[in-house]
């Protein structure tokens, strides 16, 4: 084949830069939470910080596929890593002025960072073969697996630099995000050459006449394949963020040790990225539907797990949490790989650019209400609520059968 090489380098470059995304990203997750809550002096507005992220994935979904049908993966991915190095500044100014305005724009910002990590693994497979497409896009999600368990392990040698430059403590996650975001940018622009995505475009000879988003969402919604394989992304994405947001919650009900907490998330996360190559590869050999639907029992299974746990029975919550980071790759990896392979290549950027709108839209919804469930039901109705959407999505995935997929 004689993309092979070409291929081979492209994911090992966007797997270089996702350890070094998700180093950045993951690490300012509890700072920027405690910054909005210090600066506020408000528990409850701490939440704002995570909202203000998600949003920014949200809104930097849709340009970041513009400028790929623009300009390439290149030139999407350095634009969205530069808004992250942009949004750390930001954040450092806020949580060292206590200024909340710079401080939720630096974290909306970063979450923007996020976007580019979300669309590196399309950028994984604009020249796979349907064969090892899903394989393909997995490695480049794994790589997110690095840095998301070293970012929050940085939290104290970062404060450590804080301190050594006089800042607060809390503002040194962002100095680490600023730097690592950096050389992600610096990563995608020397080595994402030949640019994948303009190189299959050339390859198939596409004609310069680009799907915009308006059409590629009335392609989706014309076209099972596709909308089944959006359904999916968004399905498991809110499942996993409503119950997972509210499980710290749930345990400091009974006074759980933040150690605790943090071993409980740790393995969430290790479920979410750290199997996602031997995923990639049953989507390959099994299809995308079934790798979807084994993840849909995973998700379901989860949520009896997770949601019949006691506050304080952190082993049963972390075999509850496992599994459910466990059916969100099924999901995102088995729909990702379904989607990019339902639609044309000249539709491809801007389809993929909805469904991660999609995704974070639903992400963002399914914690804000989230929050609304635990407050005024439990913990256990949140992962029973959670669970509706997953049987539905189980059920139309029988009743659209969808042939070799």
């Amino acid at each position: 084949m004689p993309n092979t090489a070409l291929q081979q380098k492209v994911v090992r470059t966007l797997a270089s830069a996702q350890v070094l995304n998700g180093i950045g990203v993951a690490g300012t997750v509890a700072a920027g939470s405690l910054l909005v809550s210090s600066i506020t002096d408000s528990e409850t507005l701490a939440g704002l910080a995570q909202t203000s992220a998600v949003l920014g994935a949200a809104a930097l979904a849709l340009p970041l596929a513009r400028l790929t049908a623009i300009g390439g993966r290149r030139l999407a991915l350095s634009v969205g890593y530069a808004s992250g190095v942009v949004g750390s500044i930001f954040a450092i100014l806020g949580g060292s002025h206590r200024n909340l305005f710079f401080m939720l724009l630096g974290t909306f910002l970063v979450g923007a960072a996020s976007a580019a990590g979300y669309q590196a693994r399309f950028a994984a497979i604009d020249l796979a073969t349907n064969e090892t497409r899903a394989k393909q896009l997995s490695f480049v999600v794994w790589g997110s697996t690095i840095g998301a368990v070293a970012g929050p392990n940085l939290m104290d040698p970062a404060g450590n630099l804080a301190e050594a430059l006089n800042l607060p403590r809390l503002v040194g996650p962002y100095l680490i995000s600023a730097a690592t975001l950096f050389f992600a940018m610096v990563v995608i622009q020397i080595f994402l050459r030949p640019d994948p995505y303009l190189t299959a475009e050339k390859q198939a000879a596409v004609k310069q006449q680009k799907g915009s988003t308006k059409k590629a969402l009335t392609h989706i919604r014309s076209n099972p394949k596709a909308l089944f394989a959006i359904s999916a992304i968004a399905i498991g994405h809110v499942a996993m963020v409503s119950v997972m947001v509210m499980t710290p919650i749930h345990m400091k009900h009974v006074d759980v040790s933040l150690r605790i907490i943090g071993f409980v998330i740790s393995v969430h996360v290790l479920g979410m990225y750290a199997f996602s190559p031997i995923i990639g590869s049953l989507s390959d050999r099994l299809g995308r539907v079934r790798v979807i639907q084994i993840g849909l029992v995973i998700l379901l299974l989860s949520t009896i797990v997770a949601g019949t746990a006691q506050a304080s029975n952190a082993y049963q919550l972390g075999i509850g949490l496992f599994l459910l980071g466990l059916g969100w790759s099924c999901t995102l990896i088995g729909g990702s790989a379904y989607l990019s392979e339902s639609v044309s290549l000249e539709m491809r950027p801007a389809s993929q650019g909805a469904s991660d709108l999609v995704m974070n839209l639903a992400g963002a919804g399914g914690g804000a209400i989230a929050g609304v469930i635990i407050g005024t039901l439990s913990y256990g109705w949140l992962c029973l609520f959670a669970a509706i959407p997953v049987i539905a999505l189980g059920f139309l995935s029988r009743k659209v059968h969808l042939p070799n997929a």
